[in-house]
């Protein structure tokens, strides 16, 4: 039973943002047929970030992890990611533009510190915190989109989750970078 509820609040966010997102560069994605093609992600946001990436402030966001995790290697250009409040509602959506993955070493933390402005991070305590990480997702977002805001059924912890994948139509993987 517990597979199946999982199941279900993705199935009800499916078909919320169907009814909601009929227009504009949402338009369509969310339907089973012609919008499969489209991976859709859930990221939950802790504030102040979610807002900056609401009001386009903050136009790239990153995921780090010890393991090898969503969204690494799971998202790619074109994708939407659905915007959630930590422990609130999903309240906008907003496509991504770009993806660089990162299997992280000392070398690729002043590419990664580069996006520093684009992040809205600034020198606090952040990067300290992240340098633990193994691997590294940057996505830059456009399309960023606030709704009307709605709950969803998840109650699990993970503040990334892949709704559903896109359809593979002959598309290579992303290149991990590293300079």
């Amino acid at each position: 039973m517990m597979a199946r509820e999982k199941v279900d609040w993705k199935e009800a966010l499916l078909r919320t943002l169907e009814k909601s997102c009929t227009d504009g560069p949402f338009g369509q994605a969310f339907e089973d047929g012609a919008g499969s093609a489209t991976g859709i992600h859930l990221a939950v946001f802790v504030e102040p970030y979610l807002t900056y990436v609401l009001e386009g402030k903050k136009t790239v966001e990153s995921r780090f992890s010890i393991t090898r995790q969503a969204p690494f290697e799971q998202v790619k250009a074109g994708d939407i990611i659905v915007l959630k409040k930590t422990g609130g509602p999903v309240c906008g959506l907003c496509r991504v533009k770009q993806v660089w993955c990162y299997r992280l070493d000392p070398r690729t933390w002043p590419e990664i510190e580069r996006f520093s402005e684009a992040l809205c991070m600034d020198g606090s305590d952040f990067w300290k915190k992240k340098r633990a990480a193994s691997f590294a997702t940057l996505m830059q977002v456009e399309n960023v989109r606030s709704l009307q805001e709605f709950k969803i059924s998840k109650e699990d912890p993970r503040s990334w989750v892949v709704v559903r994948r896109a359809k593979q139509s002959g598309q290579r993987s992303l290149p991990w970078h590293s300079s």
